[in-house]
């Protein structure tokens, strides 16, 4: 009885994978097959409209119930995080493997031997991925195969008016971040900042740090050169008694009296930061109108309310220490910047701050128009995985397909009913070649025939689903 419920449980999964699959599919061949894709739109319950293709985004908006669903999610999450791309095809891949599960549940297979199986033809396509991948070879002079990547991953993307503009930007990002010595991209030196409104052609590179900020006064100089910045976590206040007690003022001898003090400690605070030669201060707190004109007043231009991560960067990429306190300010934990200037952007014209020219010249900032954000995070994770390792195997389901021969080829010396897994596993590995044959407007099952023929024949790893239809000889394949 238990044994029927769990199969019932498991159809019930398997017909939400179908449906999801079904959607999911029709983006699996993008990239390998039209320039252009149609984008969907999705309306959350509040009414906010969101237009992508990217299915992380999409798997990562749906209102999901069943555990499984969840988990299918959390897949495509955890390969838009490691990866950065192929977000639809793992969950493809994963509802063609429980498919094939059930099919080998029917006839009485355990699941553990089940599971057995899949790992070991994992493995068998781990190694023929080995074998037939090439190598991508790249430098700091010669670009040309990372930008043909980035080019890429960003076809089917919204992005494709200013295509050459965006790839050439996550080329030039990574490889100012990257060490090329140890094959290292630090991800947390590269940020993308979007905003509103503006046209793709405003999307820059800026070798620096961008803040969606202005400075605290009107008046106070809108560019600073060879700037020293004081990074501060503490405010522009007179320290507050840590206690409960209250201080009442009862007469205006009393209020002018604490109106001194007050200034007295703006004073005091503004000598200390211009005492180690600093000229502008970053400070992660407001301030109020009088420490903002006494700031003013003593040419110290400032900057407020930066958020914790942005006060991280900015220390990083001056190399200046952050400073909790007025006391244990030095010259010697300044950062360094060649100029601080605020700009303007889109047609709100509104005012940002870009710090160039670092001490530390690894740390790049891409302001982005918010709606192309999504597209340039896969071509920049595009080309970051190239960086760490150049290896690259073919699209267009040639990969999967060769899998699939040498997981089946494997599963007949296997005398043991792993041997079913092995081949439900190669069964599984052409769910993708089969997805690009049909959404591209072919004979899914004639072309994957054809395929895996010319592979076997012609010992060529590299032929595909020719899903542009710009193959030899008017053939489906490349």
């Amino acid at each position: 009885m238990a044994s029927r419920r769990s199969r019932q449980l498991f159809s019930r999964i398997l017909l939400f994978l179908h449906s999801l699959t079904g959607v999911l599919v029709a983006y699996s061949g993008c990239k390998n097959s039209v320039e252009y894709c149609l984008d969907k739109i999705l309306i959350s319950p509040d009414g906010e409209i969101n237009v992508t293709n990217d299915g992380a985004t999409i798997l990562s908006q749906m209102e999901v119930e069943h555990q499984i669903a969840k988990l299918l999610v959390q897949l495509s999450k955890s390969q838009d995080d490691e990866i950065g791309d192929g977000t639809t095809g793992v969950v493809v891949l994963a509802g063609a493997l429980l498919e094939q599960s059930e099919a080998l549940l029917d006839r009485g297979i355990h699941p553990v031997r089940i599971a057995d199986g899949f790992d070991r033809a994992c493995k068998v396509a781990i190694e023929k991925l080995d074998s037939i991948s090439d190598r991508v070879e790249f430098s700091k002079k010669d670009t040309s195969n990372l930008f043909k990547t980035a080019m890429t991953s960003l076809g089917s993307k919204i992005v494709s008016k200013e295509h050459e503009q965006f790839a050439q930007i996550a080329v030039d990002a990574v490889l100012q971040v990257a060490d090329l010595e140890r094959r290292d991209v630090s991800f947390d030196l590269i940020k993308v900042d979007g905003k509103v409104g503006g046209s793709l052609a405003d999307t820059t590179l800026i070798k620096g740090v961008l803040l969606d900020k202005d400075m605290s006064h009107p008046q106070m100089p809108h560019t600073v050169s060879d700037a020293r910045l004081a990074i501060l976590t503490c405010p522009f206040e007179p320290p507050r008694p840590k206690t409960k007690h209250k201080l009442e003022i009862s007469s205006v001898e009393e209020y002018k009296k604490l109106q001194a003090y007050e200034k007295e400690k703006f004073v005091d605070m503004i000598r200390r930061v211009k005492d180690t030669g600093a000229n502008l201060v970053i400070c992660q707190w407001g301030f109020d109108d009088e420490a903002n004109h006494l700031l003013m007043q003593n040419e110290l231009p400032a900057v407020r309310w930066v958020g914790g991560p942005e006060i991280e960067l900015i220390a990083i990429a001056t190399q200046g220490r952050i400073v909790p306190r007025f006391e244990d300010l030095t010259a010697s934990k300044l950062g360094k910047a060649g100029i601080v200037r605020e700009v303007s952007f889109g047609t709100t014209r509104d005012k940002m701050l870009v710090i160039e020219q670092c001490a530390n010249t690894r740390a790049v900032t891409i302001f982005i128009v918010e709606e192309a954000k999504r597209a340039l995070h896969d071509a920049i994770c595009a080309v970051r995985n190239l960086v760490v390792d150049n290896r690259v195997v073919y699209g267009g389901g040639a990969a999967d397909i060769s899998c699939s021969l040498a997981v089946a080829k494997a599963a007949d010396e296997i005398p043991t009913i792993e041997q079913y897994a092995m081949r439900a596993y190669a069964s599984a590995l052409e769910a993708v070649p089969l997805a690009l044959a049909e959404n591209s407007g072919l004979p899914s099952i004639v072309t994957l025939a054809d395929v895996k023929s010319r592979q076997l024949t012609e010992g060529n790893s590299h032929i595909g689903i020719d899903c542009s239809g710009k193959g030899h000889n008017g053939e489906n394949l490349f």
